[in-house]
């Protein structure tokens, strides 16, 4: 096997080429631990020059990472409007948020042409080429097209729905024969494999498509969880909760997440549950992104008026319900938080993964664990049915999981997080890419 070529609309950033920190770097990083690897992608700006202007390079171990830039134009329609206006909404079954253009689909298709040019010339006839979420779904044609042979792999880290949903997207076909050029495609759940493997065959197209869940690194997040929750900024902010119980979240800003839904959740808990009042504390941390989409900007402003109605409605001077920030809080932060938390709220209404589940359950106490409260529509549910499976659209249905979670003996509290444990250790981060590489390499590829 020749060099690992990684391909991503953005490489990690400066800082976590060397001290990864969560998602695709911490997921890849046994990998390009390994063997050679070129790492390529969008730099992160945009000039009206960008086609003039040579790739950046930097070597980090065995790791080349490549960048490049492009023009305003590409950033807005090809990755604003097309990929998080509509391609994003759609694997999310949320096609009412969809804002589709001829103009933003040319624009994506174009953006993807200039990854492909771009990249070409960098390969050698051995590498393997790994392309990664659905930024770059037309990629691995465009590759084929300029006369790449070698193997060709693509994971989707989002979902991907039935084919009764994606033939809403206008050429769809092209898409998914873009898609159909790689040799392996990986999606994260048995259920987005049967449903893209549905829009395939509706097409007639033939692809090699796998289930292949991602992990975390429990170990070293679990030791750093364990160190941060005697730190000074942990305890400070436990010290304010004055002995309430801690209910916690933690999510970027989006519409998949589940967050006005979850808000509900818990004002159902004080309603239908008064013993809770006074007696425990939701904080939920929600940095924002995306700022820009005008769906993300009216979320934070349901956000904020349902979090200054349930304080309002419930509070009293010396006790808020809900504590809510959308600063971002450092991850070994986050990781004392969630061991001292007594439980975890994740409430998707659709999402890939979710490794905050996985993250949740790697630091808790062994000896006084905390409770997972997991939406059903996670992707991380199939793997964790001891959590308390919920449906996010169900608010009377959260309220009674939260006052289980609070409510229940720590001998039930460790035999259902000593399982989920079992399994986020056994299918961790280096297992995932492990697993999809090895499935590639099998594969005698078919161009």
């Amino acid at each position: 096997m020749g060099r690992l070529i990684i391909v991503s609309n953005r490489t990690p950033a400066p800082g976590e080429r060397t001290q990864p920190a969560g998602g695709l770097t911490v997921g890849l990083y046994d990998a390009v631990q390994t063997q050679e690897t070129l790492w390529f992608g969008w730099s992160g700006h945009q000039h009206a020059d960008a086609a003039d202007r040579p790739v950046q390079s930097e070597q980090v171990g065995n790791v080349n990472y490549v960048t490049f830039d492009l023009t305003q134009r590409q950033y807005d329609r090809f990755y604003l409007n097309f990929s998080n206006g509509v391609l994003w909404p759609l694997c999310h079954y949320r096609t009412n948020l969809i804002r589709y253009t001829r103009e933003d689909c040319d624009a994506y298709y174009e953006a993807n042409e200039v990854f492909a040019d771009r990249l070409v010339g960098l390969l050698e006839p051995d590498d393997t080429v790994w392309i990664h979420d659905y930024h770059l779904f037309p990629l691995g044609k465009m590759l084929r097209d300029r006369g790449v042979t070698g193997r060709i792999g693509f994971f989707l880290h989002i979902p991907f729905p039935p084919w009764s949903v994606a033939r809403l997207l206008p050429k769809l076909d092209m898409l998914l024969t873009g898609l159909a050029a790689c040799d392996l495609i990986g999606v994260q759940t048995p259920e987005d494999a049967t449903n893209l493997k549905g829009c395939f065959e509706a097409y007639g197209l033939k692809a090699a498509v796998e289930a292949v869940p991602i992990g975390i690194d429990p170990v070293s997040f679990r030791q750093q969880a364990i160190e941060s929750a005697s730190s000074d900024e942990v305890v400070k902010i436990m010290d304010t909760l004055e002995g309430t119980h801690l209910i916690m979240g933690v999510d970027r800003l989006d519409y998949s997440k589940g967050l006005p839904e979850r808000m509900k959740g818990f004002e159902a808990l004080l309603k239908n549950y008064p013993e809770h009042r006074g007696q425990v504390t939701f904080l939920q941390v929600t940095p924002v992104s995306r700022g820009g989409v005008e769906s993300y900007r009216l979320l934070k402003e349901e956000l904020d008026g349902l979090v200054g109605t349930i304080n309002g409605a419930y509070g009293t001077p010396d006790w808020v319900p809900i504590r809510y920030t959308t600063w971002p809080i450092g991850r070994h932060i986050l990781a004392g938080l969630y061991r001292m938390a007594d439980v975890g709220f994740v409430t998707p209404l659709r999402d890939g993964m979710n490794l905050v589940a996985k993250e949740f359950i790697a630091a808790q106490d062994e000896d006084d664990p905390g409770v997972l409260v997991l939406s059903r529509f996670a992707g991380a549910a199939p793997e964790m049915p001891e959590a308390l499976l919920i449906n996010p659209l169900d608010a009377e249905g959260m309220a009674d999981a939260l006052h289980i979670g609070l409510t229940m003996d720590v001998h039930a509290r460790h035999a259902a997080w000593s399982a989920m444990y079992d399994e986020v250790s056994r299918n961790t981060a280096g297992s995932w890419s492990k697993q999809f590489l090895d499935s590639l390499e099998a594969i005698r590829p078919c161009h």
